[in-house]
């Protein structure tokens, strides 16, 4: 039963997350301050990211936290963002890639994608590129993408639909975003080994979760779909499969990690079985990557 209190010491160590104000990311950014860490938690309202470090300085972690503003919504934005952080830091051990939306209506990035997509993947895309010039330099860095069990419930990535071109349906728009957020981090390893470089990439799931996430469900309705679960976790247990792909020495590239109870719905990290066939799917993968180098204007590695 692997908890918080195995990860390693994480001194020295620079650590972004993405969504770190709220739910997972927050525990997630909190656990890696705790541990030594400097953690710059980087979200979209630069007053909720404050007073998210705030809370979390309370605990006394080993390591130092930032705030840093960041709209994954906006591919100027992410530029921004990481043109901050590229001329202040010379390195970047951590990047997790776990901020997201869940269900919203429907709307369009800045950019015009669907947003569901354009902001639980593409803007992580994006950012993944644009950082890669840190990660590359130091030897372990790591790439951890969160996904979702919803990544199960859908067989590819509708190429003509990424911006609400059809019929919006909130449930799959969230179900695809996860997919290819899946078939990213898999397709980054195998890019990253390709490459021969020192960047591993790992994705994770937290499995069913009591969070913020779901604000835009009808309350009723949110409800029922936790009651059809054994078991809800909190988010500090959510947060437990993103940060043992982050820390532990076990972890390899291109593993996928979830909790380790019936149908992976909550328990601690374990590799997950929730892998369809469309995750490994060699040519969806490629695809989405060219697709998405053209869509951000970003190459790597």
């Amino acid at each position: 039963m692997w908890t918080k209190k195995d990860m390693p010491d994480l001194s020295g160590k620079i650590a972004i997350v993405t969504g770190a104000n709220t739910g997972i990311g927050y525990e997630t950014a909190l656990a890696l301050y705790e541990h030594g860490a400097h953690v710059i938690a980087a979200c979209r309202d630069h007053v909720k990211a404050q007073q998210a470090v705030s809370a979390m300085l309370a605990f006394k972690g080993r390591g130092s936290l930032e705030t840093g503003v960041l709209d994954l919504g906006s591919f100027s934005e992410i530029e921004i963002f990481a043109k901050s952080i590229l001329t202040k830091y010379q390195r970047l051990d951590l990047l997790i890639n776990n901020a997201g939306v869940m269900m919203t209506p429907a709307g369009t990035t800045v950019d015009g994608y669907e947003l569901q997509f354009g902001i639980n993947f593409l803007g992580h895309f994006a950012l993944t590129g644009r950082l890669y010039p840190l990660l590359e330099r130091i030897a372990g860095a790591r790439v951890v993408t969160v996904s979702s069990g919803a990544a199960m419930r859908v067989d590819r990535v509708d190429f003509g639909d990424l911006k609400l071109e059809k019929e919006y349906d909130p449930n799959r728009a969230y179900a695809v975003s996860k997919l290819a957020g899946l078939q990213f981090a898999f397709e980054l390893q195998r890019r990253l080994e390709d490459a021969g470089a020192n960047v591993i990439s790992v994705a994770a799931h937290p499995g069913v979760v009591r969070t913020d996430l779901g604000r835009h469900i009808p309350k009723e309705n949110l409800e029922a779909a936790f009651s059809r679960f054994k078991a809800v976790m909190q988010p500090w247990q959510g947060a437990l499969p993103s940060l043992y792909a982050a820390t532990d020495i076990k972890v390899k590239g291109g593993e996928y990690y979830g909790p380790d109870g019936e149908n992976e719905h909550a328990g601690y990290p374990a590799l997950s079985s929730l892998v369809s066939a469309a995750a490994l799917d060699l040519l969806q993968a490629n695809r989405l990557w060219v697709y998405s180098e053209e869509a951000t204007g970003v190459s790597f590695p």
